[in-house]
């Protein structure tokens, strides 16, 4: 019994022992083969990463050093030179330095000679290299370009392979996105085409019963202010604003007011974007400046999905049958019938976009144009009597009558060649293109001075930094493309229309009602915030005119 039962522990003691060196065995070789495939991945993961991180360093490199300097040494082969940029900022510093020392004091007088204020680096760097030269902003070259002809070549012959370069799209990121103005190729082409239908002639004619509404409200609130200081410039902000809201966004125009206001800040920090990205990785960085704009971009497009989820919310539940007829809805049912082809995003884009561009170049050209009016007494006595023969003693014009007058017309296109809400026009080539007796490689930006060449004598005569609207009498200008407020060739402004047509209704309806002079207090002092403003806006003093 004693033998059977050392026997049988014998037997088990052996099997478990065989089972437990077994089981260790598997556990071990499945250990290893386990390391061994941890292994293996933690190898291909690093190699991933280091492919990235190689692949982000070389483009890197390439963005930032080789291909600008590929650029320089074959534009150096065509004869073309520049100011010495330097390392990752170009000549944005030296920029800088002329700007603040051409605009740290006032002008002395009313004049329009501010080619030299506004672009002084242009001024000096012709004189010292000729008209084509290169500037460097930041690591991105661009070619000056004045010549006429070549210009409208670039603008129409070479516009499917040109448009925003990297830097502007970054620059604006935050701002207005994505949307039709800094747009490229195929994503250009179908955003036009979205857009188009908001401005045909039948639209442009239901805006304009916003256009008088809206300007019949602010003649009446400037009645209570007359004999007394107006900042006029203000005045056209706050009309242009709800003109535009209530265009873009009908029945919600109320947020569009708030819109206005966050995006105006917006604007100021976006037009510091150069100098935030010059440095490689700049905009990824948690940065006071980057904080900004994400916390106001996010505010922005938290109101425009709380006025889009309205809409929707309304068709939803019945109680419409359309997301509506402004922008915002004709954006939405489009959005609706090709659900490939738009999304909440862009939408949101192209409403930033065109309530920035609706209100903000508008504002400027009727402020900037009541500026000038007002210095001159002749010319608005001139437009007040063709305005009250063409449209009668209240000086509401319909659509059908803008065109007759034509001395306004003239006073506004001569307001556009003297102060054009953008001071330069850039394109950059996506590949190399023959312009002229030049060969332009892929990644070259040129750049327009449009402000430059709306005031060369050479161009416009002895007179160029007059006011003389009567240049505007015939049309030789559009033929050789000197004048070019909002564009020129298939990329021009799409609502050029609707911004002439707004300037002519409201500057017609004030100046039926109003005679203006310039206030004592007015210090004449244009700067660049992006476009072109009055420092200090402008003062003018309203007088009621009989009715």
């Amino acid at each position: 019994m004693l033998w059977y039962s050392t026997m049988l522990f014998r037997i088990s003691y052996q099997t478990i022992s065989f089972s437990l060196s077994q089981n260790l065995v598997y556990f071990f070789n499945k250990t290893k083969k386990l390391k061994m495939m941890v292994t293996l991945v933690l190898k291909y993961v690093l190699v991933i990463v280091m492919t990235l991180i190689l692949r982000v360093l070389y483009d890197s490199i390439c963005c930032y050093f080789l291909t600008p300097r590929r650029i320089k040494k074959f534009m150096e082969r065509q004869g073309i030179t520049g100011p010495k940029p330097r390392l990752l900022t170009g000549n944005i510093i030296d920029i800088s330095k002329m700007l603040s020392q051409s605009a740290s004091n006032d002008c002395s007088s009313i004049h329009h000679n501010i080619v030299p204020r506004l672009l002084p680096h242009y001024v000096s760097w012709s004189k010292q290299y000729g008209k084509r030269f290169i500037v460097w902003n930041g690591t991105e070259p661009r070619l000056c370009l004045t010549e006429t002809e070549m210009i409208k070549e670039l603008l129409t012959k070479h516009n499917p392979v040109t448009g925003k370069s990297w830097l502007q799209q970054q620059g604006t990121k935050g701002f207005i996105g994505r949307g039709l103005l800094m747009a490229n190729g195929e994503a250009w082409h179908h955003q036009r085409h979205m857009a188009a239908p908001a401005f045909t002639r039948d639209r442009l004619k239901g805006y304009a019963k916003h256009m008088v509404e809206c300007t019949k409200m602010m003649a009446e609130r400037l009645r209570k202010e007359v004999g007394e200081e107006v900042e006029i410039g203000e005045e056209m902000r706050r009309l242009t604003a709800d003109i535009i809201s209530r265009t873009e966004f009908g029945s919600s125009c109320d947020k569009g007011k708030e819109l206005f206001s966050l995006l105006t800040v917006l604007q100021r920090l976006c037009a510091q974007a150069t100098r935030h990205l010059c440095f490689p990785g700049s905009r990824f960085l948690p940065s006071k400046y980057n904080r900004e704009i994400k916390s106001l971009k996010t505010e922005v497009e938290r109101l425009l999905m709380e006025i889009i989820e309205s809409r929707r919310d309304s068709v939803e539940i019945g109680r419409s049958s359309s997301y509506g007829d402004d922008l915002l809805g004709l954006l939405l049912n489009q959005m609706d019938r090709n659900k490939n082809n738009l999304n909440v995003q862009m939408i949101m884009d192209e409403c930033k976009t065109f309530f920035f561009t609706g209100h903000e170049t508008t504002s400027l050209l009727l402020t900037w144009t009541l500026m000038l009016l007002a210095h001159n007494p002749t010319w608005q006595d001139k437009v007040r009597d063709e305005v009250r023969q063409v449209c009668g003693q209240d000086g509401v014009p319909s659509v059908e009558q803008l065109s007759s007058l034509t001395s306004l017309n003239k006073v506004i296109n001569e307001s556009l060649r003297l102060y054009p809400p953008a001071t330069l026009l850039p394109r950059m080539a996506f590949e190399d293109i023959k312009l002229g007796d030049l060969i332009i490689p892929k990644g070259l930006s040129i750049w327009i001075p449009v402000l430059a060449i709306h005031h060369s004598k050479e161009l416009w005569g002895e007179d160029a930094n007059e006011f003389n609207p009567e240049r505007f009498t015939t049309r030789s200008f559009a033929s050789s493309r000197h004048f070019m407020p909002f564009a020129a060739g298939p990329r021009n402004c799409i609502g050029q229309t609707f911004a002439m047509m707004e300037a002519k209704i409201i500057l017609a309806m004030l100046v039926s009602k109003f005679s203006f002079e310039i206030s004592e207090n007015y210090r004449h002092a244009p700067i660049v915030v992006l476009t072109i403003k009055p420092k200090y806006g402008v003062q003018l003093v309203l007088k009621p005119l009989d009715p």
